[in-house]
């Protein structure tokens, strides 16, 4: 009788143990299950937080790279207007440059005795009238 007391209470602390086991075991898949439906809903707001973020981040590097784009092209424009003036005082100086050579170049000419364009085309002009007057007068001849 002592062993069927002491098999009753073993099986009796075997279910005891098992009951205590399912439960527990019921219990992790509980927390298994809850776990995962909150990473769902928590996840999907997170990943929602992370976009508007990155929005507003994308929003502000896009208004400092405008402004320096802006800054860049002023700066640009300053420069360029710089540049401009530079070349036309450059030109203006070439001109006086280029006149003065020519001139001294005409002057070295006419000292050696070479006519300049002026000469000739009023040598020119006069051979036109003589030879106009020559016609004239072979006509009338």
């Amino acid at each position: 009788m002592v062993k069927v007391a002491l098999k009753k209470k073993i099986a009796n602390e075997e279910a005891k143990t098992f009951s205590e086991v399912r439960l527990y075991a019921r219990k992790i898949w509980l927390a298994g299950l809850g776990a995962y439906v909150k990473a769902g809903q928590e996840g999907s707001e997170y990943v929602k937080e992370l976009i508007r973020t990155g929005e507003q981040t994308e929003k502000k590097a896009k208004k400092v790279i405008d402004e320096k784009v802006e800054a860049a092209n002023t700066e640009i424009d300053e420069v360029t207007g710089e540049v401009i003036k530079a070349k036309g005082r450059v030109e203006a100086q070439l001109d006086k440059i280029e006149s003065a050579f020519d001139r001294r170049v005409a002057s070295a000419l006419n000292r050696i005795g070479i006519p300049s364009k002026h000469d000739v085309e009023t040598l020119s002009a006069k051979l036109d009238e003589l030879t106009a007057l020559l016609e004239r007068v072979a006509r009338k001849q």
